[in-house]
């Protein structure tokens, strides 16, 4: 899934009480994203100006790594557990986020192209699912997202 989608969604599954929940949600739904991808992408853009899909030769092994921890449903429970655990309950709350990034792309990764490590590290075991940019998953993505803020929209303006 598109980094974009997974803020979206984080934000209207989890941020719907305030503009600041909503923001944290948002950030939580592109983090994985964010912390993998992010440091590659500004060094692309500048490099060469271009803003694509990388060839998977060319990404630095630090990518796989970061990526790995930052798409483990494993790693968040632990994250999620300590949280929990010290108080900042409603914090955790706006962090699922984060693990609804995780399912959104355990079907929406192709084999060739950063499958999900969601069991990571207790296992190398992911799904081979079918590319987000595919129309098959990307057309009913945007129609799902503009429902959902619709129908939040109008059930905004009712309050």
């Amino acid at each position: 899934m598109d980094i974009f989608s997974h803020g979206l969604y984080g934000g209207v599954a989890f941020g719907r009480m305030s503009r600041r929940d909503y923001i944290t949600a948002f950030l939580f739904g592109i983090a994985p994203d964010l912390l993998a991808f992010g440091t590659l992408f500004i060094t692309s853009l500048i490099s060469t100006g271009t803003m694509g899909r990388p060839n998977l030769e060319s990404i630095p092994s630090y990518v796989f790594s970061v990526y790995d921890f930052s798409h483990s449903l494993v790693v968040y429970a632990v994250f999620f557990a300590i949280l929990w655990f010290f108080g900042y309950k409603h914090f955790a709350k706006l962090t699922l986020a984060w693990p609804l990034h995780i399912l959104v792309d355990i079907p929406t990764h192709d084999a060739t192209f950063f499958p999900t490590p969601f069991l990571w590290p207790i296992s190398d075991f992911h799904i081979y699912g079918v590319s987000w940019g595919h129309p098959m998953i990307f057309i009913p993505n945007i129609i799902l997202l503009l429902s959902l803020y619709l129908y939040w929209y109008t059930r905004r303006r009712k309050w």
